[in-house]
């Protein structure tokens, strides 16, 4: 299902009271009465919302919220690089950019960077990148990002005295750019919004909705895209997977923590 599918399916979830869709067999139509009285809820808006990419970033960190964010009605995302050649990801997947440094709007409802490794560092020293990055972020409602993204939030001088998360193998890192690093899922801090690493994207961004247009209506979103999580094993964190996992994770992760550390470092 397509994310604009997936927006007008929820518009008739969310605006059609029982009784009204078509019956069986016939066309169904989108709704023309007004959306339902359930107090505080903003069923539509006009949030202009901006997705930082850039070569290596994770996919998964910059996907997940886009798949809540796109169920917003009225919203306009922006997937901005530094041109509007295709970026490819970590594993390969290939995103066109719909926005440039250029023509990405200056005043930004949400902010957003991924995160990665290697591209992530690169992105963080790049001067253009940077300047981006803090120029939007000077006026956006909020700034937000999640894993190592975080590490791009800090190199751009947006994180100075705001507490922050990142991916658990850089979290320590960014009191090297001012910050109080806060070991939870989502993490906020005035309209600092942070998440930890990949997959915390679906919470942080599920949250994200609900302080846009309301819990009632990110609860329609959790419940369009079935998100129950029920994980397999029980390894997703420092605090649960076991010693034969973190040992050889650590060990994988430790010259990109070197290369973090110094980039906080000289940024401190």
């Amino acid at each position: 299902m397509t994310e604009m599918n997936r927006r007008k399916v929820l518009l008739l979830a969310l605006s059609a009271p029982l009784g009204s869709y078509a019956a069986a067999g016939e066309q169904a139509q989108e709704p023309q009465h007004k959306m339902p009285d359930t107090g505080s809820v903003h069923w539509t808006g006009d949030e202009q919302i901006a997705m930082l990419m850039y070569p290596g970033m994770t996919v998964m960190d910059l996907m997940g919220p886009h798949c809540f964010w796109g169920a917003l009605m009225g919203a306009k995302v922006f997937l901005v690089a530094k041109s509007l050649d295709p970026v490819t990801s970590d594993t390969g997947v290939t995103i066109t950019p719909t926005a440039t440094f250029e023509t990405c709007p200056r005043d930004l409802t949400v902010l957003f960077t991924p995160g990665g490794t290697d591209g992530t560092l690169a992105a963080a020293v790049d001067p253009e990148t940077r300047a981006f990055m803090a120029d939007r972020g000077a006026r956006a409602k909020y700034v937000t990002s999640v894993c190592s993204g975080s590490l791009i939030l800090g190199a751009a001088g947006l994180l100075k005295g705001y507490k922050a998360t990142s991916h658990w193998s850089v979290r320590h890192v960014l009191a090297g750019f001012g910050a109080i690093p806060t070991d939870a899922r989502v993490v906020r801090d005035r309209n600092r919004i942070t998440g930890a690493g990949v997959t915390a994207g679906l919470d942080f961004g599920l949250s994200m909705v609900g302080e846009l247009r309301g819990r009632t209506y990110a609860e329609c979103c959790q419940l369009m895209s079935e998100y129950d999580p029920d994980p397999p094993f029980h390894a997703g964190s420092m605090k649960t997977a076991p010693p034969e996992v973190k040992t050889p994770m650590v060990e994988m992760l430790a010259g990109f923590v070197k290369k973090s550390e110094v980039l906080a470092s000289k940024k401190g």
